[in-house]
This record gives structure tokens, C-alpha cells and sequence, in this order.
């Protein structure tokens, strides 16, 4: 197996060292004194994003860290991670909780706690798969923006010195259901930036993340089964490390109602399918091309252990996929003087607190009815997000291999 730290920086992202090591080393003086002894609640801490925002922060040393997921063989392994890895800062007050972030016993053990002078919430749907109909949709709209907004309310009573709340690039000009709501989620918290510290970041996609298609070559590996690939989608693409760092930076360095994104040129993006061909290249082993899922599932029966690989690589037709990223629109603000690594949106739209109950009731309404189906959400979205253009073809990656 190749080694994939090492294959990220020498084939994906193209960078010896992080992206973000400059602004880092600058400003680490600051950040050392907002995080140093202070007590922390990282929300979704047991993903590739929140994981690593834990070890990026560890580094200065904070007196206190709760971490909530959902998953909890994630936070298993997020714990033996920390508590092997050499010379790695834990501190003394150091506990996991396996919860969602809208449960009842939540607002008991975060009322427990309290004071927390940093917190990050990384909770979110965020897989354009997660779109296949109104009952789906109806799960990640809970998830990514209601159950936000509800804690954004507990917030306001017990307010950190920084709140941090992670986005994606898809909600820049949205064409799915997954960018729409974490564009609807922005605009949530930023109706409550004028009375809490908030700050979030659109980036890229995370290398190998997990459940991301990257990571799932390593599982079909193990698994002997055949790799399927999208020829003609590319993206931007950080490293986990990266990734945490970006959010880290974000929350600690960033003023109330600022998007953050990564510098990064459009001859950065990377095509899925080079990824591929260099993933196995770097592997040692040959692939052979496929011309259906079909065929490469039955070459996958005649694997060898040194003989090609089946490689399915096809045309992208499923529900809002965008062929390419971006980070701002063009009525976006945009500073890219103020950071060496990171660019900020200065203007994001900030409605009244009033206006967003207005629209989630709007959506609760519909959702309540019964009488609704995933066209009737898009319409419902369009009403409040004048720049979400949705792509739909019909077709699910649950279709995909």
C-alpha cells in the first residue's frame, strides 16, 4: 500500500509543506494567545475536518477539550489516535461524547461544561449523494440547518470568545440540494453575527477524507473489488492536515461574518481520473480500462495479485454535480491582500434573525405538510437563494458503482 500522506503532497496537492504554514508561523504568537488555556467543544470532531481542526488546535495547548460526534467508533479512533501518536498535547480534561448536537441530553452536558470559550461545529450532511429525495433532503436540511440554527439560539446565551461553523465551496453559486443548504446554513449564521463571534470557510475537497472517492480506492482494494471513476469532473484539493488548519485559522484569526476560502489558481484543480492513473502508478500496477461497471465487476473475479486493475472511468450524469469548483461569486467582496494562504469574503449577506425564522418556518411548513417531494424543496429553496440553479438529471450516485 502506498504511503498517502506522501502521495497527496507529490500528486494531488503538488505542495511540500502546507498551504497554510506561512500564515501560520506569522501569526502564531496570536493564535497561541486565543487558544492557550482556553476550554473547547469540537462538534463532528470524529471526521477527517474535525479531527484534524483538533490537532491543529492541540498545538496551543488548550486547557479543556470536549468532543461530540455521532460516530462512535469515530471518536474511538480519534482517541487512540491522540493518545499514540509521540509528543502529542492532550489535555488533562479530555472527554468524548457519542450525541448528536440536537438531542435533548446535548443543551444538559454543554450547559454541564460551559464555559467554552472556542467552539467548532463540523456536524454536517455533506455528500452530494446525500440528494435522492424529499426524505433525504428533508435529514440534511435538519441536520445542516435547523439543528444550526437551534444551536446557534443556545449560543446566544452562553456566547464563546470564537464560533466556527465549516461550510463548502458548493455553496458558491449552488447547483445541489447539499450547496444550497449549506449556502441557507451561512446565511443563518450570519443573521447572528452581529451578536455572536462567527466565522466560517468554503474549501476544497479533502484528500482521501473519509467516505469521500479517494478513500474508497483503498476499501476496494482491500475488498478486491473494481474502481470506478468520474473522467471528466476536477477539483480543488487539500490536504486533512490542510484542512484543519484552514478552519482553525478561520475561527481564531477571522472577524464576526467573514467567509474565508483557499488561494489556490485554477490550474490547481486536479482531474479524478489523473488521480487514479497516479494512484496506481505510484502503486506499481498497471489498470485496465473498462467500458462498463459490468465489465470491470467481472474482471475483478480474475484478479492476480500483480495483475491490471478494472478501471471503470465514465461521463458524469447524476443530480447536481458541478464540473469544476469555485469559491466566491462575482458580488462577492473579495480580500486576498489580507492572508498569504487564504482569501475572505467581506460582504456575505447578514438578514435579520427574523427573516431566517421566516424561511426555515416556510420550509418546516412544507416538510410538515406531507404533501411535498424533492422538486417542491428546490422550489422552496429558490425563493430564499436567488443563485441556487439546480442541476437534476434523474440520477443518483446511489445508481453509481
Amino acid at each position: 500500500m502506498i504511503d498517502i500522506p506522501e502521495f497527496i503532497k507529490g500528486y494531488i496537492t503538488k505542495r511540500p509543506k502546507s498551504l497554510f504554514a506561512l500564515d501560520i508561523d506569522k501569526y502564531s504568537d496570536l493564535l497561541s494567545d486565543k487558544i492557550k488555556g482556553k476550554n473547547v467543544l469540537v462538534i463532528g470532531g470524529a471526521g477527517t475536518i474535525g479531527s484534524s481542526y483538533i490537532k491543529a488546535i492541540l498545538a496551543y495547548e488548550p486547557a479543556k477539550l470536549v468532543v461530540v460526534d455521532t460516530n462512535e467508533n469515530g471518536l474511538t479512533e480519534l482517541t487512540r489516535d491522540l493518545r499514540s501518536t509521540p509528543n502529542q498535547f492532550v489535555p488533562e480534561e479530555y472527554i468524548t461524547y457519542p450525541m448528536s448536537f440536537g438531542d435533548a441530553v446535548f443543551e444538559k452536558m454543554f450547559l454541564s461544561h460551559s464555559p467554552f470559550h472556542i467552539v467548532a461545529n463540523f456536524a454536517a450532511h455533506k455528500h452530494v449523494r446525500s440528494e435522492k429525495d424529499q426524505f433525504s433532503i428533508e435529514a440534511m436540511i435538519e441536520n445542516n440547518v435547523f439543528k444550526a440554527k437551534a444551536f446557534l439560539d443556545l449560543l446566544l446565551k452562553n456566547k464563546p470568545e470564537h464560533f466556527f461553523c465549516v461550510s463548502t465551496d458548493k455553496a458558491a453559486n449552488p447547483v445541489n440540494v447539499m450547496g444550497a443548504s449549506k449556502k441557507l446554513m451561512e446565511e443563518v449564521i450570519m443573521a447572528y453575527s452581529s451578536e455572536i463571534q462567527i466565522t466560517t470557510a468554503r474549501f476544497a475537497n479533502v484528500a482521501f477524507s473519509n467516505g469521500s472517492l479517494l478513500a474508497g480506492y483503498i476499501e476496494r482494494l482491500l475488498k478486491k473489488q473494481p474502481i470506478s471513476c468520474p473522467a471528466d469532473i476536477k477539483r480543488f484539493f487539500v490536504s486533512p492536515e490542510e484542512s484543519g488548519q484552514i478552519c482553525m485559522l478561520a475561527c481564531m484569526l477571522g472577524q464576526s461574518g467573514e467567509i474565508f476560502f483557499p488561494k489556490l489558481e485554477e490550474e490547481e484543480q486536479v482531474y479524478f481520473k489523473t488521480i487514479t492513473q497516479d494512484f496506481f502508478k505510484a502503486s506499481n500496477r498497471e489498470i485496465e480500462i473498462c467500458n462498463s461497471d459490468q465489465e470491470a465487476r467481472e474482471k475483478s473475479l480474475l484478479l492476480s495479485e500483480s495483475g491490471p486493475y478494472p478501471v471503470y472511468f465514465f461521463s458524469s450524469d447524476t443530480s447536481g454535480e458541478k464540473l469544476y469548483e469555485e469559491f466566491y461569486t462575482d458580488t462577492d467582496e473579495v480580500n486576498l491582500l489580507q492572508f498569504e494562504s487564504l482569501g475572505v469574503i467581506k460582504n456575505a449577506r447578514k438578514l435579520a434573525v427574523a427573516e431566517i425564522e421566516m424561511c426555515l418556518k416556510d420550509l418546516q411548513q412544507l416538510m410538515n405538510s406531507g404533501n411535498y417531494d424533492k422538486q417542491t424543496i428546490v422550489e422552496n429553496l429558490k425563493k430564499y437563494l436567488p443563485d441556487f440553479e439546480h442541476i437534476e438529471t434523474g440520477k443518483s450516485l446511489d445508481q453509481k458503482m
